[in-house]
């Protein structure tokens, strides 16, 4: 693959080592709130044994698993991490599902793939790794067939009374708990606030629902979750 943007080898080279115990302390981490929020992400996909779905920053493949287990779809899921996918591989083949999902390397901002070639497409956590959002969400709607479902999942940040709390457990909790669990794990608590924030102030969720129906998608619908902490942004393919 082509020599990464600054961001996406952030991203890369930050969560990389980290494929073989991700999934277990995302989900301590987040309270047990990130496999509730892919599993609501699943669920706004409507497909069936006949139809193929892109999972873009599929990981370890938690979205592609559920996908293929809820739906029977034939998935796709994509990443820049060979690290990654090497862990998604192993889930997948511990799942049974090694004939319904098959991984790619590559990278979201150039997908490797004619246009209108999937039925749906879902991305995880991944605006915040991309140096233009405009033009990822736009190459996402690209490869989507006319009438299919585009969906994401980000991290947000809640308002009202819960902010405070919310600030407290990133600028101190999750550092905390990082290092208690590896260095590796450490740099990921103390990056996760700041990106989070950063996020929000260059690209409110308004206009991230703005770019969505500038890059073709219609329809355009949002929901909070656990009080602000996540949301799903979901539409239709014009």
């Amino acid at each position: 693959m082509a020599s990464l943007p600054e961001r996406n080898r952030v991203a890369r080279d930050l969560f990389a080592p980290l494929g073989p115990t991700y999934d277990r302390w995302s989900r301590l981490l987040s309270l047990g709130q990130d496999p509730r929020w892919r599993r609501f992400l699943v669920s706004r996909i409507e497909r069936g044994p006949d139809d193929e779905v892109l999972d873009v920053a599929t990981g370890t493949g938690a979205v592609a698993i559920e996908l293929a287990r809820r739906h029977g779809c034939r998935v796709v899921g994509l990443d820049q991490s060979s690290e990654m996918l090497a862990s998604a591989q192993g889930r997948i083949e511990e799942a049974g599902l090694g004939d319904r999902i098959r991984l790619v390397e590559g990278s979201a901002d150039e997908l490797p793939f004619e246009d209108a070639s999937f039925d749906a497409l879902t991305f995880t956590y991944l605006l915040r790794y991309v140096e233009d959002p405009a033009a990822t969400l736009a190459e996402l709607a690209r490869v989507v067939r006319p009438g299919g479902t585009m969906a994401g999942l980000e991290f947000g940040l809640p308002r009202g009374v819960w902010r405070p709390l919310w600030e407290l457990y990133v600028r101190v909790g999750l550092p905390v708990a990082g290092r208690l669990i590896s260095p590796g794990w450490h740099e990921v608590g103390a990056f996760l606030g700041p990106s989070i924030r950063e996020l929000h102030a260059h690209l409110p969720l308004g206009r991230q629902l703005e770019l969505w129906r500038a890059a073709g998608v219609e329809d355009v619908a949002v929901r909070r979750l656990s009080l602000g902490g996540g949301y799903v942004v979901w539409g239709r393919r014009a």
